[in-house]
């Protein structure tokens, strides 16, 4: 069987009591596999703990309890080849302003024993369509250049799994997609890729598989189609031949919104009704349809509901 690109076994993370703040439980017995050659999507609300476990893998925070290896190497009993293993892409964007993209890697190059010789700093530059600007001062690229630097950067002693926190935060949707592009390129040349995003479309675009972080446990871990299988709602929008004055109502209708002077929006649960007897509920309210469409469950609804039924809980 093929070794994981990264395997956390009850990975825990107790910070220690601040004053009168109590001890704070960010990671609770996560386990999970990332499998080589993927696009694999870490997701979670703000303080599930994504940010935490990916600071272990960097080896910038200590865990209290579990393992974790990267390419087949414990980050405690191994962690020099861990760490070669494995590039970081943090949400800031931080390197010295005063240097070029080109000096940028060739310092991180050196920070790793990268000889002189097998140095790649053009290329990398080249990848992340860098390479006109490689005599510029990092300070004058833009935002969206400073950000394809920042993953040139990780890339500079060859690791093949690489991790994106955040890499789309704040720019705008052309550089996002120029970004979503970047992503598959490094994928498609044999490097795994651990993103995390709050974009859902992204992780619904961009990754084979995803795990949910909530509280800091983990509560799904499945294939990207699976898992928006998991969305059992369904809408139907429909329009009318008259101006709808009040909503109708009925136990089989989940929500029934007004979305415009003719036009209703109404979710129902697939499990329990189909389509065909939400618009015969309709009809029999004496309402006269004239078009109808429908709308799947999409990840966004599919997150919504799992991080909501954990929160419940």
């Amino acid at each position: 069987m093929e070794t994981p690109a990264i395997r956390i076994r009850d990975l825990q993370k107790v910070y220690a009591p601040a004053g009168s703040a109590p001890a704070k439980h960010a990671l609770k017995g996560v386990s999970f596999d990332v499998p080589q050659g993927q696009i694999f999507g870490l997701l979670g609300p703000n303080g599930a703990g994504k940010s935490t476990l990916i600071n272990i893998l960097a080896g910038l925070v200590m865990k209290t309890g579990g393992t974790a290896d990267i390419w087949g190497f414990d980050i405690d009993s191994d962690s020099r080849n861990a760490k070669r293993s494995i590039g970081i892409v943090p949400q800031e964007v931080v390197f010295d302003p005063f240097f070029t993209p080109f000096e940028v890697l060739e310092n991180q190059a050196g920070l790793y024993g990268v000889p002189k010789a097998a140095r790649r700093s053009m290329e990398l530059l080249g990848q992340v369509h860098l390479a006109d600007k490689h005599n510029a001062y990092a300070r004058t690229l833009s935002g969206g250049m400073k950000r394809r630097l920042l993953i040139a950067k990780a890339l500079v002693h060859m690791p093949p799994v690489i991790v994106l926190d955040e890499p789309t935060a704040g720019v705008d949707v052309e550089l996002r997609r120029q970004l979503w592009d970047l992503v598959s390129e490094l994928n498609a040349g044999g490097v795994t890729v651990v993103l995390t995003t709050h974009y859902l479309e992204e992780a619904e675009e961009l990754c084979d598989r995803i795990a949910i972080i909530n509280h800091g446990q983990l509560i799904a871990n499945k294939p990207t189609r699976e898992l928006i299988a998991m969305g059992r709602e369904k809408v139907v929008v429909v329009t009318l031949d008259q101006e709808i004055g009040q909503c109708p109502e009925h136990p089989a209708f989940h929500k029934c919104e007004k979305v415009g002077e003719h036009t209703l929006e109404i979710t129902y649960d697939m499990d329990r009704t189909n389509a065909g007897e939400v618009l015969s509920l309709v009809q029999a309210m004496g309402l006269n349809i004239v078009d109808v469409t429908t709308r799947e469950a999409d990840l966004e609804d599919v997150f919504v509901s799992l991080t909501s039924s954990a929160q419940a809980a």
